[in-house]
C-alpha cells in the first residue's frame, strides 16, 4: 500500500485534463485486481534472486521433487512466464519440456504457442517451423499461427509471413487485430511502405478492429515518409472521434513525438510529449518515464527530463536495477548527457562496488562514441572502489581502443576478455579487431606476444585448430604479404564481437508496435 500511495502522489505531479483523467486514471488495470498465482518464496529465491550458476532451473525443480514438494501446473506456468520476462528463454524452454516429461497436463493450445515462441528464440526459426508442424491439428489454433507469424516478423521474413497469413485467411484466423498488426510492423521494419498502406486499406474494407498498435503503425508510416500532415491528421482523428479516442494511449503520442523530434518540429514534439504524460497509467510507468525523459532531452528540454526523473524516484527507494533500466533506456535513445547525470547520481551513493554491472552501460556508450577518456575514468574509479571488470567491460574497451587505433591497449583488453571467457560462451571478438591486433603484433615483431595470444584463443575454443596453425605459420613468415583478416577467414563466420543482449526494448520509440 505504501508503494501505491507513493505512485498516486507521483501521478498527481503529471499533467492532467479532467476528460482524459476519467479514462486514464491511476487505478491499476483490471487484470491486476485478480489474485495472481505466486511462486513459493523460497523457490522464487532459488530460481530468480540468487540462483546457483551451476544448477539449471530444471535441477532446482527436481530437487523440489526429492523434497516431496508439490508443484502445481499454474505455479510452473508462472515460473515460465517470469523466466520469459527475465529474458531467460532457454531456462523457460527447459521448464516447458520438463512439464511435458512429468506428465503435468494435457497440453493446451496456449502451451504449444508459448513453447513455439521459446523454440524460435532459443533454437532458431527452422526449429520453430518443425515444431509447429508437429502440433496436433486440433490444437494448432489461431494462437499458434499468430505466434509463428510473429516469429517471422522478428526475423523479418516477408515471404514466409505473407504465406502464413494466407493460410490463416483460409482457416479463418486472419481477422485478429494482433495478426494484422504483426504484418504492418513487418512491412514498416522492412520499408515496404506501399504494401503497408495497401494492407491498411484492406483492414478498413474488412472492418478489422484498429487499436493503439494499429495507430502506432500508421504514425510510423507517416513519419518514415516525412508526412507531418499525416501525423497531424491521425492525432486529430484520435482526439475527435470517440470510437478511436480510447486508443490514444501514452505510447501513440510518444511515437508521434519521436517523429516530430526527428523531423525538427520541436514545438509539436513537446506538445505530443505533454499529451503522452496525460495518458500514463500504472502498467507502463517504469517503461514510459525513461522514454519521455530522453525525448524531452533530445528537443532541448532537459528541465522537463529531470522533472520526470524526480517523479520516477518517488517510487520508493530506487534499486540498482531501477537505475540500470533508466540509464539503459536513455542510452538506447541517444541521451548520453542525461544518462551521465543519472549515472553520477547513482555512483555517488556507493563507497564500494563488487562489479561493473551499471558502469558497463556507460563504458559502452563512451567507447562507441570514441570518448575513451571518459570510459577509462569510470573504469579507474570503479577499480579503486573494489569493482571487478567483467568480460563485457573488456570487450567494450577493446572495441573503443580498436576504433581509436590504440592497439597496445587493445591487445591488453583482448587478453583480459579472453581470460574471463568461459569455454562455450557465446562471445567472439570481431574478426577485424583480431586482424588489427595480429597485424600490430607482427609489425612490431612481437612473436612471443602473438604466440601467447593464439594459445589463449585456442584454449577457449575461440579459434579452430586450423586457424591456430595458420596464424602461427603466418607470424613466422616475415616475407608474407597476406593480411591477417584472410588468415582468420576460416573462423570469421563464428565471430560476432557481441555479448548477447535482450533483442527488444520497450524504451524504443517503436515499442508499442513491437509488444502486443
Amino acid at each position: 500500500m505504501a508503494i501505491l500511495s507513493r505512485l498516486k502522489s507521483a501521478f498527481r505531479l503529471l499533467p492532467r485534463s479532467s476528460a482524459t483523467y476519467a479514462t486514464y486514471n491511476t487505478s491499476p488495470p483490471k487484470r491486476y485486481k485478480h489474485a495472481p498465482v505466486f511462486v513459493p518464496p523460497d523457490l522464487y529465491l532459488r530460481i530468480f534472486t540468487a540462483p546457483d550458476p551451476t544448477l539449471s532451473v530444471v535441477t532446482i525443480l527436481e530437487q523440489c521433487f526429492q523434497e516431496h514438494r508439490t508443484l502445481s501446473y499454474n505455479v510452473l506456468v508462472s515460473i515460465i512466464k517470469q523466466l520469459r520476462l527475465s529474458k531467460r528463454y532457454e531456462s523457460a524452454l527447459q521448464v516447458s519440456f520438463w512439464m511435458s516429461e512429468k506428465g503435468y497436463y494435457e497440453p493446451k493450445s496456449a502451451d504449444f504457442s508459448t513453447r513455439l515462441e521459446l523454440i524460435a528464440k532459443v533454437k532458431g526459426i527452422e526449429e520453430a517451423e518443425s515444431y509447429f508442424d508437429s502440433i496436433p491439428n486440433h490444437l494448432r489454433t489461431g494462437e499458434c499461427y499468430n505466434t509463428l507469424l510473429n516469429c517471422y516478423v522478428r526475423v523479418r521474413d516477408v515471404d514466409k509471413a505473407e504465406r502464413i497469413m494466407m493460410q490463416m485467411r483460409h482457416l479463418g484466423f486472419a481477422r485478429s487485430t494482433f495478426a494484422r498488426n504483426c504484418v504492418l510492423k513487418l512491412y514498416y521494419r522492412t520499408q515496404n511502405y506501399d504494401k503497408a498502406e495497401e494492407f491498411l486499406l484492406e483492414m478498413k474494407r474488412e472492418r478489422i478492429y484498429f487499436d493503439c498498435y494499429t495507430f502506432s503503425a500508421m504514425i510510423n508510416l507517416c513519419g518514415a515518409k516525412s508526412d507531418v500532415e499525416g501525423i497531424d491528421k491521425l492525432l486529430a482523428r484520435l482526439e475527435d472521434d470517440p470510437s478511436y479516442s480510447r486508443h490514444a494511449d501514452w505510447g501513440v503520442y510518444a511515437i508521434a513525438a519521436n517523429w516530430y523530434g526527428k523531423l525538427g518540429i520541436h514545438d509539436k514534439a513537446f506538445n505530443a510529449l505533454k499529451k503522452s504524460e496525460v495518458r500514463l497509467n500504472y502498467r507502463y510507468w517504469k517503461t514510459a518515464i525513461p522514454n519521455l525523459m530522453t525525448q524531452y532531452a533530445r528537443i532541448g528540454k532537459k528541465e522537463e527530463a529531470m522533472r520526470l526523473w524526480d517523479i520516477y524516484k518517488m517510487d520508493g527507494k530506487l534499486l540498482n536495477i531501477d537505475y540500470a533500466a533508466v540509464i539503459d533506456s536513455v542510452l538506447r535513445l541517444g541521451g548520453i548527457e542525461l544518462a551521465k547525470s543519472i549515472f553520477e547520481e547513482w555512483e555517488s551513493r556507493y563507497q564500494y562496488f563488487s562489479n561493473f554491472f551499471i558502469q558497463n552501460k556507460m563504458i559502452r556508450a563512451y567507447a562507441r562514441n570514441g570518448n575513451m577518456e571518459a570510459a577509462e575514468a569510470i573504469f579507474n574509479r570503479t577499480i579503486m572502489k573494489g569493482g571487478k571488470p567483467s568480460l563485457f567491460t573488456w570487450s567494450e574497451l577493446l572495441s573503443g581502443y580498436i576504433q581509436q587505433n590504440n592497439l597496445s591497449k587493445a591487445v591488453q583488453s583482448l587478453k583480459e576478455a579472453v581470460s574471463l571467457c568461459e569455454v562455450g560462451y557465446r562471445w567472439m571478438p570481431l574478426p577485424e579487431s583480431l586482424a588489427a591486433i595480429f597485424q600490430y603484433l607482427k609489425g612490431n615483431g612481437d612473436m612471443e606476444g602473438a604466440e601467447d595470444l593464439i594459445r589463449l584463443l585456442s584454449s577457449k575454443n575461440l579459434i579452430s585448430i586450423d586457424v591456430h596453425n595458420k596464424l602461427m605459420s603466418w607470424m613466422m613468415d616475415v616475407e608474407s604479404n597476406e593480411h591477417a583478416i584472410d588468415v582468420l577467414g576460416g573462423d570469421s563466420h563464428k565471430q560476432t564481437g557481441e555479448i548477447s543482449e535482450p533483442e527488444e526494448d520497450r524504451s524504443n520509440p517503436d515499442f508499442s508496435l513491437s509488444h502486443q
